[in-house]
């Protein structure tokens, strides 16, 4: 299987989703502790490098996880039968061995972290493992998947803190309440996002006992849960508010407009999953040029 093929099955461009949070938790991290040594070249930081190794492993790990427990509920669904494992393209043995690469990037780039970073590895590992099964039998799957990227910037940002503070970073409360309502933010977004995107699947989740929340509640309040959930987004990063800049506060609420926007005028897109795909993803990115402009403004007068 050639490179085309892994990250197809991977789906890397969803690793656009994840990325621009983990890079907002090393920000604020930095921001937050100042710079802690180590190797680096100018703003590119050797913490920095094994932070994204670890975030590409991680995000590898929990898709290969996930088609390996889905692949008999994606060759039922006929918008998924033909993902690798469900139509027979790639075969176990192959995809145990992804899954076991994935790991090892995890692991080792949090090894050369910091003890924390690696002792705390087992956590997304673990809610990786659980997501899958949690269709099975709750529509609270959504916010186990956003739980799933809400770690991310947790994660980035726990390997630059526990290089000051150690344990301490984490006993301490040195996540409250800047890091925490980032990666709570995370978690609603991406369920605003998850709520929509199982619109696609309502009737095969129905015939085959998945447990979505539009299968379970229906459109209207699918569309009416999802805007609720991007306010409550938008309010933790408005709580958040990491660097004290109106930057962030104004890309938070220019983004949760955006999404409110296409969410209420989905039945006039011809492609509305691919428009709220494009909206959510520039969200973070958009986001993380704000912060990156407001850590310059605040460097620039000496903050």
């Amino acid at each position: 299987m050639g490179v085309k093929e892994i990250m197809q099955f991977i789906k890397i461009e969803h690793t656009l989703f994840s990325l621009p949070f983990v890079l907002i938790g090393y920000t604020i991290a930095i921001h937050q502790f100042g710079s802690v040594g180590g190797l680096s070249f100018g703003w590119l930081r050797m913490d920095l490098v094994w932070i994204l190794i670890a975030a590409v492993g991680a995000r590898g790990l929990a898709m290969t996880l996930n088609r390996i427990i889905d692949r008999d509920i994606d060759a039922a669904n006929p918008r998924t039968a033909s993902r690798h494992l469900a139509s027979g393209t790639m075969s176990m043995k192959t995809a145990y061995r992804l899954s076991s690469v994935f790991l090892i990037m995890l692991l080792f780039s949090a090894w050369q972290l910091n003890e924390v970073a690696l002792m705390m590895a087992w956590l997304p590992v673990l809610v990786f493992v659980i997501y899958p099964y949690m269709k099975r039998i709750t529509w609270l799957c959504h916010f186990w998947l956003g739980l799933c990227l809400g770690l991310a910037p947790a994660g980035a940002w726990v390997a630059v803190a526990a290089d000051v503070h150690g344990w301490a970073a984490i006993t301490d409360l040195h996540w409250y309440p800047g890091i925490f309502f980032i990666s709570l933010g995370v978690m609603f977004w991406i369920a605003a996002f998850d709520l929509n995107y199982a619109r696609m699947d309502v009737e095969n989740d129905r015939a085959n006992g998945i447990h979505s929340f539009p299968a379970r509640f229906g459109e209207e309040a699918t569309t009416r849960t999802s805007i609720q959930f991007t306010l409550l987004w938008f309010a933790c990063f408005a709580i958040a508010d990491p660097i004290d800049e109106i930057w962030f506060l104004a890309a938070a609420g220019l983004m949760a407009l955006a999404n409110i926007a296409v969410i209420l005028a989905r039945e006039r897109f011809a492609d509305f999953q691919t428009t709220l795909f494009r909206v959510s993803m520039l969200t973070g990115w958009v986001l993380l040029l704000a912060l990156m402009v407001s850590e310059s403004a605040s460097n620039a007068l000496g903050i």
